[in-house]
């Protein structure tokens, strides 16, 4: 089956047949009319604002750094706060796998960069630790 698809005002020919889809640059959109009817388009999705560069850690201490990009689904220590090596710190969302961020020794978080929800990428400071 061959279908036109007007994506971004651009036209795109598809083919799609049993086990393969084909898709061919046809040229840019008119202002005509659809020839079939769309179906509704979801409502964009807000730009997600640029990530901010990693601020210095405020605390002193080793770094501990996010291992992957992802976001922060959970933050389950203070600045403070006593932990024991292996000790569950973050939940980091990457790739639709909740990943455990645990201490890498004993010793006292002294200080907590992000936040439930924040976006972080790989080797960024999450927190530190003396």
């Amino acid at each position: 089956m061959k279908y036109i698809i007007t994506l971004n005002g651009k036209k795109y020919e598809v083919e799609v047949e049993k086990g393969q889809a084909n898709a061919v640059f046809v040229g840019t959109a008119e202002a005509a009319a659809p020839a079939a009817p769309a179906a509704p388009a979801a409502p964009a999705p807000e730009a997600a604002p640029a990530p901010a560069p990693a601020a210095a850690p405020a605390g002193s201490g080793d770094p501990i750094k996010a291992p992957m990009p992802g976001t922060i689904l959970d933050v389950r220590v203070s600045a403070n706060q006593a932990v024991k090596e292996g000790d569950i710190l973050f939940i980091l969302e990457a790739m639709k796998m909740e990943n455990e961020i645990v201490a890498p020794r004993a010793g006292t978080i002294t200080s907590v960069t992000v936040s439930k929800g924040t976006s972080v990428q790989t080797d960024q400071v999450i927190a530190t630790i003396q």
